[in-house]
């Protein structure tokens, strides 16, 4: 039989090496661009900028005032600063609907 102790070790090492494949936070848009990926993009593109996931992860971002989803690619970098998480294309602000709002509450799940 395993100990407590050590199913709570393991739970917590997977924990720790395993990076998280949801988040909640802020997120905005921007027009496109040069990206860190090298690649160029426009306003009609469902992509996306994150800090931390790999260039082509395909993310699930679920608005929370509305519930809409739309599933956006990363392809560059960001956002920096003033708390948000993620950095939607205009296509994919559009899909959520938060054009007017300019940045919205969201989740994120790596798909």
């Amino acid at each position: 039989m395993i100990s407590s102790k050590f199913f709570l070790a393991v739970v917590l090492a997977s924990a720790a090496v395993c990076p998280a494949l949801a988040e909640s936070g802020r997120a905005a848009f921007y027009s496109g661009g040069r990206t860190a990926s090298g690649e160029i993009t426009g306003p009609n593109g469902l992509t996306a900028a994150h800090q931390t996931l790999p260039f082509g992860t395909m993310v699930l971002v679920t608005n929370h005032r509305n519930g809409k989803t739309v599933v956006v690619r990363i392809v560059d970098r960001g956002p920096y600063g003033r708390g948000r998480i993620i950095d939607l294309s205009r296509a994919a602000a559009r899909e959520l609907d938060m054009i007017s709002a300019g940045t919205a509450m969201v989740s994120i799940e790596r798909q």
